[in-house]
């Protein structure tokens, strides 16, 4: 909070940490749940989070700073505690140095971490869904509660994938626009389950981490390839066990007798007519409309999508296995005497090669990113001339994480991060009724390299006297994130 005396009306406090500018009763929190009339004093209700190191070298966690008293002093192992963003506070009305700037020094190298809880009206998340389903046009609008809070945007390789937020939905479309697409990024940005709706489209239940449900169904896999790739991966087992072989694909259709795997392996030809637009040999485009059905199409009958057999290749009983990307569809066939495909029993020595298929699909999942760009009221709380910072981090001397988790920044002009939110401690982030997300964000670097940019020295505080502090609590550096406070990894590449 400011150096100057809060506002008062009586006995309620404003709270100067968003734009809202509540005025709270004793007692009361603000709109945004984050601040609290204590007394007469103005307080962040949310524990601040310091991450522990400890899971990292295999030392039991213990927990920390509950009470002022109950902290033990450990500050024998350096670049043990890192001071994260989360419950910190925020620079809000932007004029004020970061409520941390935290000095340590690790391996002999002096540090200095800066951290704030950023206000992000220009954010949004991407969701990647990890299906062969169709679940929308592209461009398709994406609701939540029937209000349009992103779009369908260009899938990607066994997956589909969504833009939800942004400033235009969340400042641009009306109050209850703009209130629904605050939760429901919230809500995915802190690991809870959002149902979506794409128009024209389907229903879809989105976790991060978790397997995405469309249409009431739970994806369990997603595809190994596409139609054309899967041919390749796999034509040597079925050489020599079925005549041909169709994968059926929304975007790239194989077939094993055209394909170059089938011609290299010496695979005959069958006569097979395919519907849709031939590209090369054993790829077809375009074989039936997209949907929820057979390798992301509309196909419930997979013959649907075959042309008579050319009766000058084709021979009756010839053996064919019809299969989708991912395996969970699968049918046997052979020609009777008119050279008409007849479902038959899958052949054991077939069966093998379809659980293949199926094992080489890795486990469907929902993963979110949330993305924001780090303006003014960030950067101002790092130092007095705010381009230097930019150009810090693009110069990798100032390493940017989120609650302690690795960022992934943009190249090109400002701070636009990105930040897998599995890897962020739980309920890291919160919200402002402007309305925003707050999510945590730390800037670290050599302390002269901080001195450099014009940073805020004068607000600089010894890691001992933050640990000394009260309100916080430790929790483990989850597994898998790199450790900020490293040294010798301080010129880490962002983009």
């Amino acid at each position: 909070m400011p150096d100057t005396a809060p506002i008062r009306d009586g006995d309620k406090i404003r709270c100067d940490a968003c734009p809202v500018m509540c005025f709270i009763k004793p007692g009361a929190t603000g709109a945004c749940d984050r601040y609290m009339n204590d007394g007469g004093d103005l307080v962040r209700i949310d524990p601040h989070v310091i991450l522990d190191r400890a899971v990292d070298r295999g030392e039991p966690v213990v927990q920390f700073l509950e009470r002022a008293e109950d902290w033990d002093g450990d500050l024998v192992k350096p670049g043990g505690r890192f001071v994260t963003a989360i419950g910190a506070g925020t620079t809000y009305p932007d004029y004020k140095p970061a409520p941390f700037i935290v000095s340590s020094q690790i391996d002999g190298v002096d540090m200095v971490t800066v951290v704030t809880e950023g206000i992000f009206s220009y954010c949004g998340v991407k969701v990647k869904i990890d299906t062969d389903r169709h679940l929308g046009p592209e461009r398709s609008p994406v609701r939540a509660k029937g209000e349009m809070i992103g779009h369908v945007t260009t899938g990607e390789y066994g997956s589909q994938m969504l833009s939800l937020g942004g400033v235009n939905h969340l400042t641009g479309g009306g109050k209850k626009q703009g209130r629904m697409t605050c939760d429901a990024i919230l809500d995915l940005c802190n690991g809870k389950a959002v149902e979506l709706t794409v128009d024209d489209g389907a229903t879809v239940l989105v976790q991060a981490g978790k397997p995405p449900v469309v249409n009431g169904v739970l994806e369990e896999r997603m595809r190994v390839g596409c139609g054309s790739a899967t041919i390749g991966m796999f034509a040597q087992q079925w050489f020599g066990k079925v005549d041909e072989v169709v994968v059926i694909d929304d975007h790239i259709t194989g077939v094993l007798s055209e394909h170059q795997a089938g011609k290299v392996l010496g695979v005959k030809e069958t006569g097979l007519k395919m519907t849709g637009r031939r590209s090369t040999p054993g790829r077809y485009f375009e074989v039936a409309h997209p949907g929820t059905g057979w390798g992301g199409t509309a196909i419930v009958d997979p013959l649907s999508i075959l042309g008579p057999f050319d009766p000058k290749v084709a021979w009756p009983g010839l053996s064919m296995l019809m299969i989708s990307t991912t395996g969970e569809q699968h049918a046997y066939y052979e020609l009777d005497a008119e050279l008409k495909p007849v479902a038959r029993d899958l052949p054991a020595a077939l069966a093998e090669s379809v659980e293949r298929v199926k094992e080489n699909c890795e486990p469907a999942l929902s993963t979110v990113l949330f993305m924001g760009g780090a303006g003014g009221s960030l950067r101002a709380g790092v130092t007095e001339n705010p381009v230097r910072l930019t150009r810090s981090v693009k110069d990798a001397l100032t390493y940017v994480t989120c609650g302690g988790a690795p960022v992934y920044v943009w190249p090109g002009g400002g701070i636009t991060f990105m930040v897998d939110v599995t890897r962020v401690p739980s309920n890291a982030f919160g919200y402002v009724p402007t309305p925003a997300l707050v999510a945590p964000i730390e800037f670290t670097m050599r302390l002269e390299d901080y001195a450099a940019l014009g940073g805020h020295l004068s607000h600089l505080r010894p890691l001992a006297q933050v640990l000394a502090g009260e309100g916080g609590r430790k929790l483990p550096q989850l597994q898998g994130n790199p450790w900020p406070l490293a040294p010798s990894d301080s010129k880490r590449s962002h983009g």
